[in-house]
Parts: structure tokens; sequence; C-alpha cells
């Protein structure tokens, strides 16, 4: 049996991108997989330039032709939004491709109009090279449906986070709240400031994971590990969503451990079982 070779721009179980290609590469049924990962060069400015966000990607599509044409069976897992065109247009033949993934709310900041009127023409231009190479289409979540055509959601699997969804026993809590806050410039302005100075000011154990916050009685514990994570939901009650991606890595972990996640109402799903997860603000 041949070796399947994956490139994966990230693969860290602290990151969205690095969960995903996880449980992607779980669902590959061939045990003789091999996964790429990042690069290390003993050059430190080498090595910051090659696996930085937006070159990495590239990289991997030079390693994904070195591969192809040593006519080896190869995937490029992540990172794959749908608004760069250039990574659908120049991976080499044959090469599968991991789940698309992308926004769809926007936050009204300076990259705001690139993001709400030039978006959506690049996510175009990806679906025709896509509809071009691939029979199927697999996306991580159903947040960019609205952008595409009858035929590509027809031959198109979304939603593909959903395969993370594990709910465990739930447990005795004593943390009312665990909140997950990343200080990102389209993030922060997605995050409900309003609704967490409110319940800050009542008497609740509140705990923030990710980047600091200055809000009083409020207790920040930085970026931990992915155990320690999963070891305080499995304490909290609630926490507060973001609200460019409700299916986010961190949502489902709190849905697996029973955490009642606050959200725009607007964004909550309609899905009878999910929506019993969220509580409308």
């Amino acid at each position: 049996m041949s070796k399947k070779y994956f490139w994966v721009c990230e693969y860290s179980k602290n990151t969205g991108e690095g969960n995903l290609a996880r449980l992607y590469l779980d669902k590959i049924k061939n045990k003789k997989k091999i996964v790429s990962g990042k690069v290390f060069f003993k050059n430190k400015i080498l090595n910051k330039i090659i696996n930085y966000k937006y070159v990495s990607p590239f990289f991997g599509i030079l390693i994904c032709w070195y591969l192809f044409l040593k006519k080896k069976d190869v995937s490029y897992v992540n990172y794959l939004p749908l608004w760069n065109f250039l990574i659908f247009l120049l991976l080499p033949p044959s090469t599968k491709i991991g789940p698309i993934t992308g926004g769809a709310f926007f936050p009204k900041n300076k990259e705001y109009l690139i993001r709400r009127y030039i978006f959506p023409v690049l996510y175009k231009i990806s679906e025709i090279i896509i509809n071009l190479r691939y029979e199927k289409i697999l996306f991580s979540t159903s947040l960019l449906k609205k952008y595409l055509s009858n035929k590509t959601v027809k031959k198109s699997e979304f939603n593909f986070v959903f395969n993370y969804i594990k709910i465990k026993k739930n447990r005795k809590k004593n943390i009312d709240f665990l909140i997950y806050y990343r200080l990102h410039k389209n993030k922060k302005d997605l995050f409900n400031y309003s609704f967490l100075k409110k319940i800050a000011k009542k008497k609740l154990k509140i705990f923030i994971v990710g980047d600091k916050i200055n809000i009083p009685n409020i207790k920040n514990l930085g970026y931990i590990s992915h155990n320690r994570l999963i070891n305080l939901l499995t304490q909290t009650k609630f926490t507060l969503s973001s609200n460019e991606n409700i299916f986010s890595f961190f949502n489902i972990e709190c849905i697996n451990n029973n955490v009642k996640i606050f959200a725009n109402k607007k964004h909550i799903p309609k899905n009878s079982f999910l929506k019993k997860k969220f509580i409308s603000i």
C-alpha cells in the first residue's frame, strides 16, 4: 500500500486550524500517512519568513509539487480560506484538499469594505477553480454557503467540524464563565464587550483564556494547554461566543463539555439539537 503525503501549515492542538487538520487526518483510513507540518531552518530570519501564516501555504504548494513530480499521493490540508484563490489555482493536478474555511460576518473596521465587497469576488474566482478541479468539495462550516452557486452547494459537504462533537457526561460546575478572547483586529470587533462588562459587575467566577482583557473582577489565565482548557471546561457553566464563527473549535469544546453558550440570536443555529446549547442575547 503506497504512502499518502499531507502538507499541513498548522498542526497545533491550541489553534482552530490545527484542530481542523487533526480532525481531517483522523478520518483518513490509510494508516500509512505522513504529515509534513511546519518547516524549521537554522537561520532564524528564514525560519520566520517561511512559517509566516501568509507565506507557509505557498511553501506548502512547492512541497506538493515536489511530491507530485515524484508521483506521490499528495494532499494539501490547511490553510484553505475560500478567498485565497491562488492556493487552489497553483496546487498541482490531482492534489486532494482538506476542509475549506472562511467567515461570513465582518466587523465594521478599516478592512470592512475589502471584506464586504472584494472577498465575495475572490470567493467566486475560487469557486470557479474548485469546480473545475474537484468532483466533491468539503467545507469546515456552512458560513460560506450563501456565497456559493446551487451547483457548488449540491456537490459540497458542509459543517465538517460537527465530526468533532462528542458530548461527555455532565459534571458538577463551579466556574460561572470561561471565555476565549483573542485580541485580533477582526475578532475583537465582533466580541460582545458590553455583555461581559455587565456580568463582571455581578459576583461571578469569570475566567478569560487567550489574550488579556482589562475588566475588573475577571481573572486572566493567558494562553493555556489544551488539556488544562478541557479540564476547566468540565467545571464551567457558561461561555460567551464571538460572532465571527459560532462553530469555532472553542465553542465545540464547550458543547462537548456541556457549557451553555451565550451568543447573538441571529447567529444561533436552527438545528434543534444544537440550538439547545445556546442562549440568545
